[in-house]
């Protein structure tokens, strides 16, 4: 007897911890996207101390064609946790967005899809965000959004706005999920970035920014980067920079740019912190 079962054109990937207080806004988003066609949501649970887990299996159980739950017996971490759910995503695309943020248009599923169908020279499609606190009080939104896009020499440097993962939709090919396969992704801080910056290296496609607001980014002290001691927070960027020169192609007009964001971004904050010996390696791999 033949299968009838439709296929998948989008896999939802959600990787979550400790999210119990907003994890049922976020699947709600999901489930709320009206499209003309299938998706499966696949969400990461990574070993909570809290009931994130419970609240994500009693979703399983009302929707068990549509969520999956992903249980790990043990934390895994966050990149480990993301790459584990990607590799099981069978959409032709997947649309990635954390436990504590959430979509608000529920058209966005179908808008992405449409343009990545009719645009084959871009991998991925993001789209504005608003930016709110642990007050559901907003931070950041662009009053007027526009359409923007980005290639590769912009994301290296730095040129990347309106893209954060709670809007990135991406194409589910093997040279995407090939960025699994490198051990020096797992020692990132700043993960999507490196995540799209793979993408479109490994591609040599683009990004597209749609210009409407159609999720929610949301800034909490459980955040695992929004919220952090800026000291730290700089100390990471300064280790992302040394793994993307060390590991992504540029032109020798491109090293030159890269050498003046280090030096009037990090080159201080390195040597106000001792790290001369870091310092002048990061120097001496630029010039």
């Amino acid at each position: 007897m033949m299968n009838t079962k439709p296929e998948i054109m989008v896999s939802v990937c959600c990787i979550t911890y400790n999210h119990e207080q907003y994890i049922a806004e976020a699947l709600d988003s999901f489930l709320m996207q009206k499209t003309g066609f299938e998706f499966e949501i696949l969400v990461g649970e990574d070993c909570s101390t809290d009931a994130t887990r419970s609240v994500i299996r009693e979703y399983a159980v009302r929707y068990p064609e549509r969520i999956k739950l992903i249980a790990h017996p043990e934390n895994i971490g966050a990149i480990r946790n993301q790459v584990d759910v990607i590799t099981r995503a069978r959409g032709k695309y997947i649309a990635l967005c954390d436990g504590d943020d959430f979509w608000t248009d529920p058209e966005k599923l179908q808008k992405q899809v449409d343009f990545l169908e009719t645009n084959p020279e871009y991998v991925i499609c993001c789209h504005h965000t608003r930016v709110i606190d642990e007050n559901e009080e907003t931070v950041y939104l662009k009053k007027t959004p526009v359409s923007m896009e980005f290639d590769y020499q912009d994301v290296l440097l730095g040129k990347r706005e309106e893209t954060r993962i709670c809007s990135l939709m991406i194409r589910n090919i093997d040279a995407v999920r090939a960025v699994g396969q490198e051990s020096w992704y797992f020692d990132t801080y700043g993960t999507d970035t490196l995540f799209k910056l793979y993408a479109l290296a490994n591609t040599g496609k683009k990004i597209f920014v749609l210009p409407e607001v159609m999720a929610c980014y949301r800034l909490h002290t459980g955040g695992i980067w929004s919220m952090i001691d800026s000291r730290i927070r700089k100390t990471r960027m300064v280790s992302d920079f040394n793994l993307t020169i060390k590991n992504f192609k540029y032109s020798g007009l491109m090293k030159k740019e890269l050498l003046k964001i280090y030096i009037r971004q990090y080159f201080l904050f390195d040597l106000r912190n001792w790290k001369i010996n870091n310092a002048m390696n990061t120097i001496m791999n630029l010039l």
